[in-house]
């Protein structure tokens, strides 16, 4: 067959039913049947038609006709030249075997009968019939060369030349043919063919074979679609033009792909989960520079809410889907952890890498291997520390690709800022593969941070709304405008008609700065105190008209009923007063179960103003369309620059206001500081790790030589002069200079018995003591881990098992102390209610029960009692009670206590159960202390019953929700992986549906972790000995 094959590419639209009937078409739809017939074998014929039309019966379900027949492969129903192709072969074939049989060495008989037709018989029954067979397949080969089967589909090529196909096609010895095999009751006896003529056993054509080969083909069922394939596929091939891209970029490469080097998918995840459906220019410019590209450290700052977060999430997809490395995100607050894994969680499953979380007493150390996924770490500063150091020691921070920090200006934080820069020196001097992205708002020395971070900067102005910045002085309203000489420039008369006695109590006109705006649109009026929050919030209240309360009333009504479900049915009387008039406060004296809901009622416009401290400034994002500063002040404290920007930042929403404002009430006596507030530049962003007499250098010092990072005096100073300490040297260490600071660091390491010189000769290497390393591991401050050393080894000599209490004691920050004063009266009653065990072991810590009732009594005390240890046991018995009771509110009615302080108390006691944890872990002696707290942490952490505890692991689901749930059906983690969003948000109260959403996002991210987790101890537990001995 010289002429190629050609296979013509059909149309997708429906073809004609009126079509030429080809040797494909089904043999119910031919008026005639190919090949000849004879009269006298019509039983034969019709045994051969039946079978076709059982067959065509057969796949019916899946063809019908052509057009069904082939779907989304090359057609080849129209391509007349290959159909005749295959018509002519099959006559070659069956005029070959006419010819072969009357010459081979079997004599034919033409027996009597009709003079037409021709019927063949052998003329002994036992004459060979192999090479007939092989016969007509060479004549078949020969008609049909490999060349025709160039431009068949792979799927029928297979089928054609699979030996195993052919073996079930093939007749039996009795009847070889190739037609199906006949049953035997149906078949021709001898006797019959010595009787009258038998035609040539009918052969069907090669068009034929091809048509059923290709039906068996479609009838083969598939576990997975067509379509899910080939989504797969293109995903797959973008991720991969994304990779040699970013191998092969030049300087002057700027489209590494269809979505800045990452799948179109990310793009339609990004639109459909955030609701962002194009980027902003400055991001699209940000994302192309060089340095992100060729993978350079970066720091890029804007204003606040200029969209700074979504620039790094891109970055840290497109490391974790394009390099396959992990990535690790720092965020400065619990509650920002926290959201992010809620909100990352759906992007994890979509696309395939682990979501985890690092924050409070969450989090595994080392972290684990990912078994082929990667993996984002969501941490807060302090836990993003100890994960660096674990993965340090376990030689994995290679794997590690991206760290992205978040407020990067907070290396200027105390001893926060001291934590970054340790983390940040640690990646920098180990890892050169890693790259650090930090982005914040406007830096005053962004070139000193560039230094130390080997990094290129990107600055920008942009925001997407408008932002005009006022003051208030008396009853007039002046815009900011620093190019004036005042740097005021007068703008209005505030218009309001206040009565005398209102005069007297809204001095500031903050109820008429609020009502120009509210209920329609939102306010946040910041307050230097958490007190002036709730007192301005009800005074609001008071002069607020009747219609506010009908302003989205049912939604307030829910909100109410839910914050007093959350309090196990205690309400805030402030709250009580203000939500139905669409106001609330918010400040750490709430519960983080409060402070969520309030935030969530404020972003869906139910609350309509906040009145708030600066710390909701620096957390969760709460935009409004003006905001109100009640004073230049945070505490006693005058604003910094950098506070006073971060407060103005929350004016104007993005897709919604077409401009924010921002307006300061000032007195006269703060004019000139307030012209310099607003005017002056950045304040300059300086090292911490001298803050507190150098207790951040210690803590460096010790972790480095630890970790074996240095294990000399010239290696630590060849590491501390990558440090952010080392840039700033002639700034901060004014009295001495670095080498010297560090030298007088190693010598009270030293003394400390923290660290030591190696005993072996010509060595003198530092090395970490036992305490040392557990102080390090446990990330215990070296203030108090001689004190914890102490307490935990005088703990083992009497210790109680019988209640929590003394567990309780010793994992009581140290750090807490300071922040309450006990009251004796309540402290002698909850005394007196202690078992006869538990005030044994009071008074074995040193505070006897008559020490506390003279204290009661008013009575002067003589004996010399630690006051730390006394107001310790304090707080351990608030912990106690709250471990017991659960409530919150009566725990806080009882001692006299804010719950909000409560709920710091419980907070910051799991963190340091957990630290506590990690440092008995390193000192054997310690050893019954490893699984005690263990579930002490887990207790603490949650501080629920204990079948709650399964669900409020899950990001995001506090107390509240986790009762709704488990009351719903939801009672494990496994449920709640499993569950249909749009059915938990109808059976769980109050649940949206986006909310649903991450919920089954968030157990589903946590369900895998979990099943990881347990996979890699097993592999743990199978791996074959590295050293094992062998013949």
């Amino acid at each position: 067959m010289s002429a190629e094959i050609k296979v013509k590419r059909q149309s997708s639209r429906k073809r004609s039913r009126d079509r030429r009937i080809s040797n494909l078409t089904p043999a119910r739809k031919r008026t005639s049947a190919s090949g000849r017939q004879c009269p006298d074998n019509t039983r034969q014929i019709e045994i051969s038609r039946a079978l076709d039309q059982s067959m065509d019966a057969k796949f019916s379900e899946y063809c019908s006709d052509p057009e069904d027949l082939f779907g989304d492969y090359d057609s080849i129903v129209s391509d007349s030249s290959f159909l005749a192709k295959l018509d002519r072969v099959g006559q070659n074939t069956r005029q070959h075997d006419i010819e072969h049989t009357t010459s081979s060495r079997c004599p034919v008989i033409l027996l009597a009968g009709n003079p037409e037709f021709t019927s063949l018989k052998s003329s002994t029954d036992n004459c060979p019939k192999q090479s007939c067979d092989n016969s007509m397949t060479e004549s078949f080969l020969e008609g049909f060369t490999d060349d025709a089967f160039l431009d068949m589909p792979s799927s029928q090529l297979a089928f054609l030349q699979d030996p195993q196909t052919a073996d079930r096609n093939c007749c039996t010895d009795e009847d070889k043919t190739s037609m199906p095999m006949r049953h035997p009751e149906k078949s021709v006896s001898t006797e019959d063919r010595n009787e009258r003529h038998i035609a040539p056993k009918a052969r069907k054509s090669v068009s034929d074979h091809l048509k059923r080969a290709m039906m068996a083909n479609a009838a083969t069922p598939s576990s997975v679609s067509r379509t899910a394939v080939q989504k797969e596929a293109v995903v797959t091939e973008e991720i991969s033009v994304a990779m040699q891209a970013m191998e092969s970029v030049s300087m002057a490469t700027t489209d590494l792909g269809p979505f800045f080097g990452l799948p179109t998918k990310v793009k339609e995840l990004i639109c459909n989960l955030k609701g962002i459906k194009d980027l902003y220019e400055w991001q699209k410019t940000c994302l192309n520079l060089d340095s992100v590209q060729q993978r350079r450290n970066l720091i890029y700052s804007l204003p606040t809410s200029g969209g700074k977060t979504l620039v790094a999430e891109i970055l840290i997809l497109k490391e974790l889907l394009c390099r396959k490395k992990d990535a690790l995100f720092i965020l400065p607050y619990v509650s920002l952890v926290q959201e992010k894994v809620r909100g990352l969680a759906s992007f994890g499953l979509e696309l395939d890498f682990m979501v985890e979380e690092y924050a409070g007493s969450k989090g595994r150390f080392p972290p684990v291997k990912g078994r082929g996924k990667r993996s984002l770490y969501i941490a807060t500063i302090e836990k993003a520390h100890g994960l660096v150091n674990s993965l340090i020691e376990t030689n994995r921070l290679d794997n590690v690709g991206l760290v992205v920090v978040d407020e990067l200006h907070m290396l200027g934080d105390g001893s926060r800022g001291a934590i970054i820069e340790m983390t940040l020196a640690k990646v920098l001097y180990i890892s050169k593969s890693t790259q650090i992205i930090g982005m914040s708002a406007t830096l005053g020395n962004l070139q000193d941070i560039q230094k130390f971070m080997k990094a290129e900067s990107y600055t920008n102005d942009f925001r997407p709304v408008e932002l005009k910045e006022y003051v208030k002085m008396k009853d007039s309203i002046y815009e900011v405008d620093p190019k004036e000489e005042e740097c005021f420039r007068f703008s209005r008369v505030l218009n309001f008609k206040y009565s005398s006695a209102m005069q007297k109590i809204d001095q500031d006109h903050i109820v008429a700065l609020v009502t120009e705006v509210i209920p329609s649109q939102s306010c946040l009026v910041f307050c230097p105190t958490k007190k002036n929050c709730e007192n301005v919030a009800g005074m609001i209240c008071k002069y607020l008209k009747e219609d506010f309360i009908q302003h989205k009333q049912a939604e307030k009504a829910v909100l109410l009923g839910e914050l007093r479900s959350s309090g196990n049915g205690s309400l805030c009387p402030v709250l009580k007063k203000t939500v139905p008039y669409g106001l609330a406060y918010h400040h750490s004296g709430l519960t983080s179960e409060e402070r969520k809901l309030v935030e969530e009622a404020y972003s869906a416009g139910v609350l309509c103003l906040l009145t708030c401290t600066s710390t909701l400034a620096a957390g969760i994002n709460l935009p409004a369309r003006r905001v109100i500063l009640r004073s230049p002040y945070v505490a006693a404290d005058f604003l910094k620059r950098s506070q006073y920007k971060q407060m103005v930042g929350r004016a104007g929403r993005a897709g919604i206001d077409t401009h924010g404002e921002s307006i300061l009430i000032l007195q006269d006596k703060d004019k000139v500081l307030v012209k310099k507030l607003v005017s002056a530049p950045m304040e300059i962003c300086k090292s911490n790790l001298m803050h507190s007499d150098g207790k951040g250098v210690l803590s460096l010092i010790l972790s480095v030589i630890g970790l074996n990072i240095t294990n000399s005096l010239e290696q630590i100073r060849d590491f501390m002069s990558g440090t952010l300490l080392s840039v700033q040297e002639k700034q901060v260490c004014l009295e001495r200079s670095l080498w010297e600071v560090t030298q007088e660091c190693v010598e009270l390491l030293k003394e400390k018995g923290l660290v030591t010189v190696s005993t072996e000769p010509q060595d003198g290497s530092l090395q970490v003591t036992k305490l040392g390393r557990a102080t390090y591991k446990g990330s215990v401050d070296l203030t108090y881990c001689d004190l914890l050393y102490r307490d935990l080894s005088k703990g083992l000599e009497s210790l109680m098992l019988n209640s929590f209490l003394h567990l309780i004691y010793l994992v009581t920050p140290y750090d807490m102390v300071s922040q309450c004063k006990p009251d004796w009266m309540v402290y002698f009653r909850q005394f007196t209610m202690l078992s006869a065990a538990e005030q044994k072991m009071c008074a074995a810590v040193g505070v006897s029960e008559s020490f506390v009732a003279r204290k009661a009594a008013g009575q002067n005390v003589k004996k010399n009692v630690d006051q730390v240890v006394v107001s310790r046991l304090y707080l351990a018995l608030v912990l106690q009670s709250l471990l017991k009771e659960t409530d919150l509110w009566s725990v806080a009615d009882r001692f006299q206590l804010s719950r909000g302080f409560i709920q710091t108390l419980l907070s910051s006691s799991s963190v340091f159960c957990s630290c506590v944890l990690h440092f008995t872990e390193e000192l054997e002696e310690f050893w019954p202390f490893k699984a005690l707290l263990t579930e002490l942490t887990r207790r603490l952490t949650y501080c629920v019953q204990a079948e709650l505890i399964p669900l409020m692991e899950v990001a995001g689901v506090m107390e509240r929700r986790a009762k709704l749930l488990y009351n719903a059906g939801y009672k494990t983690l496994a449920h709640l992986a499993n569950a249909d969003p749009n059915v938990l948000a109808k059976t769980v109260e109050n649940l949206f549906k986006k909310q649903a959403n991450q919920i089954v996002a968030s157990a589903k991210m946590l369900l895998n972790e979990k099943a990881d987790a347990l996979q890699e101890e097993m592999d743990d537990l199978l791996m074959m000995p590295l050293d094992l001995l062998s013949l």
